[in-house]
């Protein structure tokens, strides 16, 4: 483990300073925000399945895959009208709810760097972002896929 370097007094006393001037973070208030917006995203998002149930003839099994189109379509249209960014912003960590969250960081990193062209600039960013997600999002299935299979091996 690395040695601390030892502070100076004047370094010290300007710690205490910028600390004492530091805003206090209202946790609890941006707890609440992040939990209610994030629920009214999945009420939302279970409210679209509903209609793909009800009036477009889906069976519940299919429905949630055009509700989450939707929901990345929203996010996307919402980032890149700059809306998004005036959303996070009140609600916090209630907007990283998966689907919303992965599709306003792509877009982003697609507005970001569209001037270096759509091949390296576009593509090449949008996956730098993109590839960690899939790469850990499926390495995860596949460990789940063979806890399960132990476990149902060990079951019968």
């Amino acid at each position: 483990m690395p040695k601390k370097k030892k502070r100076t007094p004047l370094q010290k006393d300007y710690q205490i300073m910028a600390k004492s001037k530091e805003p206090k973070r209202k946790v609890l208030l941006n707890a609440t925000r992040a939990f209610l917006f994030g629920g009214l995203i999945c009420t939302f998002a279970q409210f679209l399945q509903f209609i793909f149930i009800r009036y477009f003839g889906f069976e519940e099994s299919q429905a949630g895959n055009p509700a989450t189109a939707v929901l990345i379509i929203l996010a996307a249209l919402f980032t890149g009208l700059g809306v998004f960014d005036h959303i996070a912003q009140w609600a916090g960590a209630g907007t990283a709810v998966p689907i919303t969250g992965f599709a306003n960081s792509i877009t982003s990193a697609a507005i970001e760097h569209r001037s270096e062209g759509y091949v390296l600039g576009v593509g090449g960013n949008m996956f730098k972002i993109a590839g960690p997600v899939i790469v850990f999002g499926t390495f995860s299935a596949f460990v789940v896929a063979l806890i399960k299979l132990v476990i149902q091996a060990i079951g019968g």
